[in-house]
């Protein structure tokens, strides 16, 4: 068992920056890929970023690359989404997952292969 905590949301005008965090306690961390997915108000959560065990393969969706940056820190339990030049399109309630079963050093878009789900942040972009 894992529990995730995410934090860093709040409101930023359009252009501006936030930086999330989400914090992994239990198991050992290294052990499993991270992913960043989000939910607008009335639209399906949707995948954002993520990162694998070792750090050294990032994905994301097409609508963040360029913009956002997943990392993470195995020794502090801890990832990270660094989110640049902000617009209205991206508030929603971001949350952190875990996929305790990655194969090899992969990581997964896909939600359903994700076992553990922080409660969410919000982000809100003002235009």
């Amino acid at each position: 068992q894992v529990q995730l905590v995410e934090s860093g949301g709040g409101l930023v005008q359009a252009g501006g920056s936030l930086r999330l965090s989400c914090a992994a306690s239990g198991r050992t961390f290294s052990n499993y890929a991270m992913g960043w997915f989000r939910q607008a108000p009335g639209k399906e959560r949707e995948f954002v970023a993520t990162i694998s065990r070792s750090g050294a393969n990032t994905y994301y969706t097409d609508s963040v690359k360029g913009r956002f940056t997943i990392s993470r820190n195995n020794a502090r339990n801890m990832a990270y989404l660094q989110m640049n030049s902000l617009s209205p399109e991206d508030t929603a309630v971001y949350y952190c997952a875990a996929d305790n079963n990655p194969t090899g050093n992969s990581a997964t878009s896909q939600g359903w292969r994700y076992d553990y789900w922080g409660q969410g942040t919000q982000v809100t972009v003002s235009s």
